[in-house]
């Protein structure tokens, strides 16, 4: 029996929330690998924030996703058949399959995983991505010092999580920006924060006075919008800002809004810098081999939010558009 391929291509780019109708579901037979290459079956799919920014056309730092190809994300999986001598049928691996049952391909976008030092979905969470836009973001970015404070906004999301409890590790008092009593909860009975702010219900400007009362040595944005302005409003002399996403802004049908409290950079001699993951691939492998030491350790906890069927990719990436997600989101496509 042929082993049929189902995929999700863009067709259209999206005005405001992504919709279904944004793309195509279609089916064929699995590809067979020619000279050199690999079949990959996908085991998960990862949904990350940034897949939003990938269908706008437009100068990025990254090519947009073209109409009519399948929707780029990060997947990890099972090699089902090799012609390559790097790779062999049973190993599992992690790269950039796309949102597909079966990937093609020649080894170099690829990397072997080993699922006995944490669970597969891990390498697309913590030891992934998102982890490593956590890792050097705080560290290289932010340069946090042991006494800092360091308040995080989508406290509760895969990135986050990530790092809240390296900028622990490292010293700090904590801060998470989350959404809903129970995320808050659970950011510091669960992962270790010292405080928690829940945007949906408290006054954020009143509470960052009240958990940082010393002012913000390091802000770490994934949201943009209203809290960057807030915590732009509480920056300490010399403070840091890591601008790492903003998905407060990411759906929006008018232009993106910037911050009104800028001038507080001049007034603290602040800085505010953008940071994107792909600048420091080659320096993946040091940070999952301490990540993953903490890890080992108890030092460092991870969470995924994980959903079932490749069918639902459309509405399960609206999750991260609603706050409905806690820790990494990905949609489980097979068994191992």
């Amino acid at each position: 029996m042929t082993e049929m391929n189902r995929q999700f291509k863009l067709v259209a780019r999206p005005v405001g929330m992504v919709k279904r109708s944004d793309f195509e579901f279609t089916s064929a037979p699995a590809p067979v690998p020619g000279p050199g290459q690999v079949l990959i079956r996908v085991l998960y799919v990862s949904l990350d924030p940034a897949m939003r920014g990938w269908m706008n056309e437009g100068r990025s730092y990254i090519p947009p996703v073209a109409l009519g190809e399948v929707m780029r994300a990060g997947t990890a999986g099972k090699v089902v058949a090799s012609n390559n001598p790097k790779f062999a049928v049973g190993d599992y691996v992690a790269g950039w399959g796309g949102v597909q049952d079966y990937v093609l391909s020649d080894g170099k976008d690829i990397t072997k995983v080993d699922p006995r030092l944490a669970p597969l979905p891990v390498f697309l969470g913590t030891l992934g991505m998102p982890g490593m836009t956590a890792y050097f973001g705080l560290l290289e970015v932010g340069k946090p010092r042991e006494g800092d404070t360091v308040v995080v906004s989508g406290a509760a999301g895969a990135v986050g999580t990530v790092v809240g409890q390296v900028a622990k590790i490292k010293g700090c008092r904590v801060v998470g920006i989350a959404g809903g009593p129970d995320k808050c909860r659970w950011i510091v009975d669960e992962l270790g924060f010292d405080a928690a702010i829940d945007y949906k219900s408290q006054d954020v400007n009143k509470a960052l006075r009240e958990h940082c009362p010393k002012g913000v040595d390091v802000y770490f944005d994934n949201v943009g919008g209203d809290i960057l302005d807030a915590a732009l409003a509480r920056m300490a002399r010399h403070g840091r800002i890591v601008i790492c996403g903003a998905i407060s802004q990411y759906n929006n049908t008018t232009p993106v809004k910037g911050p009104s409290n800028y001038l507080s950079l001049l007034v603290n001699r602040a800085s505010m810098t953008g940071m994107v993951v792909m600048d420091y691939t080659d320096r993946f492998g040091e940070a999952v081999r301490e990540m993953a030491g903490w890890m080992k350790a108890g030092r460092l906890k991870t969470r995924e939010d994980i959903v079932d069927g490749l069918e639902t990719f459309p509405e399960t990436l609206l999750m991260l558009f609603k706050g409905e997600n806690t820790g990494k989101l990905l949609i489980k496509v097979a068994d191992a």
